[in-house]
């Protein structure tokens, strides 16, 4: 590859805070980090969150490769990669300076890529950020710019649901449902498309249907039941299929997706509650995407004051199973609430936490990057089972989309595997209301 062939690449600061390693994902390309992004870093290097691990990260990577190079030509990330160098500020371009304010990093950011593109004319020079704004300006100006996209999902629209609908089955197959053992052979259904390990189905045949699994280990199609869990019961098949990927102990990963009001973390709490005594806690946990630092200090009370409305969705479905209990179940899930046993805290806390033996809920995983959903389940201990549940269309994160978010990327990546089940939620339930007002609006 000439030296003209290879494009030059100008990192944002919200690219490093999203992948640490990113200066790896791009080849034998040459890798620009204006000095702004630095300065930017520093403002998060200290703290828990996932922000501060890639902050630090990137600074270690960096240091790693501290030389003399590194603010000139550059030095090389590795065989088969390119340079990355560190570029110093520079005094306004002058069509950067007759329509941005120089008091935003962001325009240092867009200037360094500016005179980058005009220094290397003869070679591609690209501006990457997840900020649609900033992508936006730097194309007004005539600069190239791009999102990051390593972790993007290519095609939304084709993600795994989890679920198929089988029509013209074999009426004898559907009548082996019925009868025990409920299940039969799965090379007894002819199928264009393989199934997955944990697939759920609908067969369909002339009168009779079912609703089955696919037990890859044993090769088996398998009968679901509609069960009842603390005074929940499934009102759709999808639901039902929820309820039996949360209630199999050989599934120890599972997903479920869909728009507000389908179920999601009802179904996943109600599921939680009918296997409590196989685990030692339940966690129930959502990031809180809309709060930053100087955000939580504008609510009045103490930081638990602060919090609370943001994890009210949690306590209003453990309320909803309350309500739907006798009295003396219903004193259950109060004693489980204060002998810790049943936890809901916001997700920042339990970072850093060792999950052994946890059911662990995570709602609105959608605001969560791939990195933040890789962190949570690599750190899930012996015995361990994690739900996440969230609408992959309704993104609270500033940087994050449908299908760079940390759920879809999940799904994505997790799909065929035999630890792992997913069920997207297309029936709203909430009321008939709702379910218009999510459709509609």
């Amino acid at each position: 590859m000439t030296s003209n062939s290879k494009k030059i690449f100008v990192l944002d600061t919200n690219v490093i805070l999203h992948d640490s390693s990113c200066i790896h994902q791009f080849g034998e390309h040459d890798i620009v980090i204006p000095i702004t992004v630095l300065e930017e870093l520093d403002n998060f290097k200290k703290g828990n969150d996932s922000l501060n691990f890639h902050a630090r990260e990137f600074a270690r990577t960096v240091d790693s490769l501290s030389s003399g190079k590194l603010f000139n030509s550059g030095v090389s990330i590795g065989d088969g990669r390119g340079k990355i160098s560190i570029k110093l500020d520079r005094p306004f371009e002058e069509s950067i300076a007759d329509n941005f304010s120089s008091k935003k990093p962001d325009h240092h950011i867009l200037n360094i890529g500016y005179q980058v593109a005009r220094e290397f004319s003869d070679r591609e020079v690209s501006l990457v950020t997840k900020d649609v704004n900033l992508r936006m300006k730097a194309k007004a100006v005539g600069l190239m710019a791009v999102d990051y996209r390593n972790d993007h999902v290519s095609d939304i629209q084709q993600l795994y649901t989890g679920t198929r609908i089988e029509e013209n089955v074999d009426p004898e197959l559907i009548n082996l449902m019925y009868s025990p053992p409920y299940e039969f052979s799965s090379s007894e259904l002819k199928l264009e498309t393989p199934l997955m390990p944990n697939e759920y189905l609908i067969l369909r045949g002339d009168k009779k249907s079912a609703l089955a699994v696919y037990d890859d280990e044993l090769s088996l199609i398998k009968h679901v039941d509609k069960v009842p869990c603390f005074g929940i019961t499934p009102r759709n098949s999808e639901q039902t299929y929820a309820l039996d990927a949360i209630l199999n102990d050989s599934v120890r990963l599972v997903s479920l997706t869909g728009k507000a009001g389908t179920g999601k973390t009802l179904i996943a709490l109600a599921g939680a509650l009918k296997r409590k005594k196989s685990y030692r806690q339940i966690l129930m946990a959502r990031p809180i995407v809309a709060l930053s630092n100087k955000d939580i200090g504008f609510l009045p009370g103490d930081i638990q004051s602060k919090l609370d409305p943001y994890m009210k969705p949690l306590f209003d479905n453990l309320s909803v199973i309350e309500h739907a209990q006798g009295d003396t179940k219903r004193s259950q899930i109060g004693k489980l609430v204060e002998e810790k046993k049943l936890i809901i805290e916001p997700l920042s806390y339990i970072r850093g936490r060792s999950l052994v033996n946890t059911f662990f809920i995570i709602d609105e995983a959608q605001n969560l990057t791939p990195h933040e959903i890789k962190t949570i389940i690599t750190r899930a201990g012996e015995g361990t089972k994690i739900i996440f549940t969230g609408d992959v269309f309704q993104i609270d994160h500033p940087y994050l989309d449908s299908q760079s978010n940390g759920l879809s990327y999940l799904i994505e990546k997790m799909k065929g595997q035999r630890l792992y089940a997913h069920v997207n939620l297309t029936k709203g339930e909430r009321s008939e209301l709702a379910d218009l007002a999510g459709s509609l609006l």
